[in-house]
């Protein structure tokens, strides 16, 4: 069966030939190596040294990016801990089919940034709506008046009088730093966007140092880890200025009263990296978990770009080696695979082994290499989630299963949500308590559960 959805083409591709899908998994799993890593590493640092160069950080500000609002408040700490120089560029919206569903991303990254940042001890202010135009381009005028010094200490105050709305500050700081014409702000972005572009990236928030990418305060670990390394931490051995937050999988424990909703895809790296912790965390805390597969985004009409598919891959890739969790050995599943598995799907839960299923091609399609798109594929993801392959075979191929996903990718728009791994959080009447999305989330979802149900208790 074929969804509802057209084929797109190019990196949005949602049928390739069997040529293409294995030379674009060898593609993907060379570049998700360690070894590679280390190596590009090892040839960033001798070039540095051998051209006398300083250790640079490149920064890129979104003014409207409610995340590079959480990153300019750790600038200064950041630039006064290491070693290091740091360039500050001003930086459009992520272009064309870098984000196909930008207002809903805007608005859900203000969602988030508002739910994270007390836990990251910063602040965002409670703004479902976008902060006024005017005062956005008032934002950039001031910044682009800057250099790298001056950006750093002013962004953090630009940012939380933007996010509040207040003019009379923004014309005070403007006063104090200084301020360009709109021409010459437009000037300083279109700089700032190509830069961006030539290192082959589309976000804003984003940090850049010798050949590797950092996204924001959820990446900064990384990055602290890496300077770290090369004796540029002037406080070591203190703690790190954002360590990464840990998942609580207790104490409190509930008695199926919760729902834990998860909506995961089949072909996202990110799912990958989390589906196994996912499962423990409603397992270890007694909430009834909902499993909610949706279409992998390529196959639901949603256009995506090479450098994004890269970058994505490369990021999951060294989140999962920091979680100690299987990845890089990748045989890509979009297409077919894709539909092989979804048609077995539902009698997979009738014997109780969805959670198997799902997880077993998971696994073979990002850990262990395996083709998917062949009877022998197939039969080791159907036999290493315990089920019999006779009965599986006959079952390849069944028709319905896209209407109950397009049942949850509604259920998910719903939501405010597009992209997966999705949660939201039940509580026993079936009231939303919260919705998040990304694997960088799951600590924090994990968080919210033993809150509710300690304020249950009391």
């Amino acid at each position: 069966m074929r969804e509802s959805f057209e084929e797109l083409g190019g990196a949005s591709t949602k049928d390739p030939s069997s040529l293409k899908r294995w030379l674009a998994s060898r593609f993907l799993t060379r570049l998700t190596s360690e070894k590679r890593l280390l190596k590009m590493r090892r040839y960033e640092e001798t070039k540095r040294r051998f051209r006398g160069g300083k250790h640079v950080v490149e920064y890129f500000h979104f003014v409207e990016d409610s995340y590079s609002h959480l990153s300019a408040q750790v600038l200064k700490k950041f630039a006064e801990r290491y070693e290091i120089e740091i360039s500050c560029h001003l930086v459009s919206g992520p272009p064309g089919d870098s984000a196909p569903e930008l207002d809903m991303l805007m608005k859900l990254s203000r969602i988030d940034a508002h739910l994270v940042a007390p836990e990251y001890g910063l602040q965002f202010p409670k703004h479902p709506e976008a902060p006024a135009e005017s005062l956005c381009r008032f934002s950039e005028e001031i910044l682009a008046a800057q250099d790298s010094q001056t950006f750093i200490d002013c962004a953090q105050a630009i940012g939380q009088a933007l996010w509040a709305g207040d003019e009379n500050i923004l014309r005070d700081l403007a006063k104090k730093y200084g301020r360009v014409c709109s021409k010459d702000a437009k000037d300083r972005i279109a700089a700032g966007n190509a830069r961006r572009s030539d290192l082959n990236h589309y976000l804003g928030s984003m940090f850049f140092y010798a050949g590797e990418w950092y996204w924001g305060v959820d990446r900064l670990y990384h990055l602290e880890a890496r300077l770290g390394e090369l004796g540029l931490d002037k406080r070591s051995p203190n703690p790190i200025i954002m360590p990464r937050p840990e998942i609580e999988w207790g104490p409190l424990k509930d008695a199926g009263l919760l729902t834990l909703e998860f909506f995961p895809t089949m072909r996202s790296p990110y799912v990958a990296i989390i589906y196994d912790r996912t499962i423990r965390l409603a397992e270890e805390t007694g909430v009834r978990l909902s499993l909610r597969p949706v279409l992998p985004m390529v196959m639901r009409g949603l256009k995506t770009t090479h450098d994004k598919g890269r970058y994505i891959f490369w990021d999951a890739s060294r989140e999962a080696r920091a979680c100690q969790v299987p990845f890089g050995n990748i045989y890509d599943s979009v297409g077919d695979p894709v539909r092989y598995c979804h048609s077995l799907f539902d009698w997979a839960c009738g014997l109780g082994k969805e959670r198997e299923l799902f997880g077993s091609f998971l696994s073979c399609v990002f850990a262990r290499g395996i083709d998917t798109n062949t009877q022998k594929g197939m039969r080791e993801v159907v036999e290493m989630a315990g089920l019999d392959w006779k009965e599986a075979k006959v079952r390849i191929g069944n028709l319905g299963w896209a209407d109950l996903l397009e049942k949850n990718r509604k259920a998910l728009y719903l939501a405010g949500i597009w992209g997966t791994p999705a949660f939201r959080l039940l509580d026993e009447d079936g009231e939303e308590l919260i919705s998040l999305w990304g694997q960088d989330r799951l600590w924090l979802l994990s968080r919210k559960i033993q809150r509710y149900l300690a304020r249950r208790e009391n």
